[in-house]
Parts: structure tokens; sequence; C-alpha cells
């Protein structure tokens, strides 16, 4: 809040409680099952389970890449190393900052450490999730589902489920279907949603059936992720810009100019530029984002195989290694590299010019010249030699995978296919990563929805 004159802001503590309709249109207070009155929460906000499971994915950050890798810092005064991004979805949010505060809490800042900056973008600019806002991706999308209406909605399976649970739908739409009222995939997501929270909010039993969950779960990862798998266009208009903005962290990072998110993060307040401790890099990045992001990345790179629908807090950590010069080390697992270079996780010095030494020009060019978004096959001898010695490791859920197409011999680091050269993996997300997105998302509307040839993800 401003006070009078505008000089300063302070805070204002409330509290807030739901209304809802009761008997005859009255008001009434929403409450929980218990009575509670003081702790409801609004469709699409992080529930106090959620909030304990992001707060302890954030310790296992801290422990991972603090206290096992040396990695980070174990005490930071400001969090301009760390570039934080969550979608305009409120859980989102809520998420990065229980995690960040699991893996930075209040014992491990300075007391004189500034608000973290956490970066939005409004939801037609979002693509920290698959975003329907995209025109194309839309179709696309409708089409990839309907197929699966198609394919399923008279099986075998569906009739399955159909005599488990349908006396429980509603009178306009009694038979489950993939596009049904609600739809299968909103059932998966209650089901899911109650499993969670205890029995206080289970349904009958016969909706957690174990050959029912695993016929719904099949049915709705196929609806929702078979086009990452099959299409290219389905991969560059859905996911393919946040793995450029990724990949792109990684060459700046490489090339040290700026190009790796930095800018966005640091600067004094109505400035922008290097960190407010002098940091001149970002060292780990972390994404408040959705279950869709996850299975969509890992689809898009051929990753997701077999896979069920993500669970809650599950989460990707892509990271950049370089190979060890001197001194030689190994990696706990050892590997004959250093610690990450950058870490990008999703669901983490002396003096230097400070951001207001920067001209306005300077930045700019700071984020614009060099490798970080040049395609592969744009660059020269010399800026391609740069890329080597670097190698990318994508883990979901503490598992590291592999990517097909740096199984390939000379594609990763001998011994360990999930090591792979960096070369390698922007050559694979080139392919799907748009020049301008938003021109891809007005492209080919009306046109066929689906490749004359199944286009394999990860090669």
């Amino acid at each position: 809040m401003a006070d009078s004159d505008g000089s300063s802001w302070k805070e204002l503590k409330w509290r807030r409680r739901l209304e809802t309709f009761g008997q005859h249109d009255a008001p009434i207070l929403a409450s929980g099952p218990d009575g509670e009155i003081d702790v409801i929460c609004q469709p699409g906000e992080l529930t106090d389970k959620g909030r304990e499971t992001t707060f302890a994915l954030g310790q296992r950050l801290r422990h991972l890449y603090v206290h096992q890798l040396g990695f980070m810092p174990k005490m930071i005064k400001d969090a301009d190393m760390i570039y934080l991004r969550a979608t305009p979805i409120p859980r989102a949010l809520e998420s990065v900052q229980q995690s960040f505060w699991g893996m930075y809490p209040s014992w491990a800042r300075t007391r004189s450490f500034p608000p973290p900056t956490i970066i939005t973008r409004t939801p037609a600019d979002e693509n920290l999730y698959p975003n329907n806002n995209c025109r194309r991706f839309s179709q696309l999308g409708r089409a990839f589902a309907q197929r699966a209406a198609d394919r399923w909605n008279k099986t075998e399976e569906m009739d399955f489920l159909n005599s488990l649970i349908s006396k429980w739908m509603p009178e306009n739409s009694k038979r489950v279907a993939v596009d049904s009222h609600p739809r299968l995939s909103g059932i998966m997501d209650t089901i899911n949603s109650t499993l969670a929270h205890g029995p206080k909010t289970q349904l009958p039993s016969k909706f957690y059936d174990t050959r029912g969950r695993e016929i719904i779960d099949k049915i709705v990862v196929e609806e929702w992720f078979a086009g990452f798998k099959e299409s290219r266009e389905y991969r560059k208009v859905g996911i393919g810009s946040l793995i450029e903005d990724i990949v792109s962290r990684m060459l700046g990072n490489v090339e040290r100019r700026g190009g790796d998110g930095l800018l966005e993060v640091g600067g004094e307040t109505g400035d922008m530029g290097a960190g407010r401790g002098g940091e001149k890099e970002i060292k780990f990045a972390m994404s408040g984002c959705h279950d869709t992001t996850l299975a969509a990345v890992l689809s898009s790179l051929g990753a997701f195989d077999a896979e069920n629908w993500p669970a809650y807090t599950s989460h990707i950590a892509i990271e950049l290694f370089r190979e060890e010069t001197t001194p030689r080390t190994t990696t706990a697992d050892g590997k004959d590299l250093r610690e990450p270079v950058t870490a990008s996780t999703a669901h983490a010095q002396s003096p230097s010019p400070r951001s207001s030494n920067l001209s306005s020009s300077q930045k700019s060019n700071l984020a614009s010249e060099g490798i970080a978004r040049k395609p592969l096959e744009d660059m020269d001898a010399d800026e391609r030699k740069k890329l080597q010695g670097f190698y990318v490791r994508m883990r979901y859920n503490d598992r590291p995978t592999a990517v097909p197409g740096c199984k390939l011999p000379g594609k990763h680091l001998e011994g360990d296919e999930s090591f792979c050269t960096l070369e390698a993996f922007k050559s694979i997300t080139d392919k799907f990563t748009p020049r301008n997105w938003k021109e891809e998302c007005v492209s080919n509307l009306g046109k066929r929805a689906f490749p004359k040839e199944i286009e394999p993800a990860g090669l």
C-alpha cells in the first residue's frame, strides 16, 4: 500500500474468506470437510499439500546443488544469479516461491537480501506451457484429441471404465468418454487430486480401481501428448519456443554475453543489467510450470515413452556440464566432468560494475549478439567450436533420461548416453524451435493437422 504522499510502500495484511451461494441463493461462506473457513483455495491455487511438496523439492535441490555438488553457494545476498519464472496460473507462482524458499530458507539469505525477481508473462505470450492462445496449436490439439476420441470411445477399455464409474456421471452425459462432460482428462485430474489429499476428499472406491486408472492414464496421455511425439509442427508451436529459451540460455552462458537471462533478472529497481551483487551470469534457473509442460518437453525430445501422466511436484532438471580441464575432478557419478555450468529446473564474487554502468544500447547488444539464438546450421566453424566440451543432461524426477538422437556415436559422453553433447542437443532442438512463434501460430490455419508420415521426436 502506498503512503499518502506516495513516497513509500507498506504492507497490508488481510484475511480472505470465500463466499458462495447457499439455500435460496443466500450468501454463505465456503467451508472444508471439517468446517474450515479460513483455508479454502480458489481454483488454480496451491493447496497446503502442494506447498509442502514444492518446499520439499526446494530442499532436495539445495541438498544436490549446494551440499553435494557445491555448485550453488550456501548463503546468498541476492538472487540475481538465479532466473525465476512462473506462468500466470497462481499455483505455478506459489510453487516457485515455495521451492525457492526450500532451497534458500531465511537463514541462508543475508539480512539485506533484496526481493528476488520472478519473471512472468501475459497469457498471450506465455510459452511455459502448450498455449491454446496459439491458434495453430489449438487446431492441432483439437485434431489429436478427436483422433483419441475416435480411437478409444467405443472400445472394450472404455466399456470397462463405464462399468466402474458411469453411474456417478451427470445425467446429461452418462457415458464416460474421451470427450464426455466431464472429459476423461478431467475425471483423471479429480482422481489424482483426491488421492493426493487424503480420505476426506476421496471419491467412491471404484474410481481408484487399478486397471481403471491404468486405462485412463494411457488414453489421456495419448490424447494430450501423442502430437508432440508424431508431429514436428506440433512440437514447434506447442513447446518449441520454451525449448529455444532454455537452449539459448545455455549458449548464452557458454559465450558469456548476457544472453543467459541475466539482463532480465539483474539490475537495480527500474533498471536492468548485471546482478545487484555484481553477478555476471545466471547459474540456476527455476520455472513454475505444469504437468503438460513437463510431458510436452519430454515427449518432444523422445524421452516420454511408456510414461504415466506426471505426478504432482514432478520436475525436470536440464543441466549444462563442461569437460574438466585442469585440475581433473569427477562428479559423484564418476564422470570426467565439472559440476554443472548451469542448471534449469521446472514445476534453482568479486566486485564488478553495477547495472547502472551499462547503457541501454550496451544492454540490448549483450542480449542480441552472439550465438545464443543462432541456429546451428548458421554458425561458422569458430562459433561451433565454442560448443565443444559441453554436455547436456536431462533428469526427470531425479532419473536421468536419454534423448534418442544423443545415443548415436559421437553424440554423447563416452560411456553415458544421458550426457548429450551440447552441439547434438542444439541440432535436435533446432528442428522444432520456431524463428517467430507468433507467426507460426497463425500459419497453416485450417490445413491438414497430421503429418503425412510420423515425424519421430528426439532425432
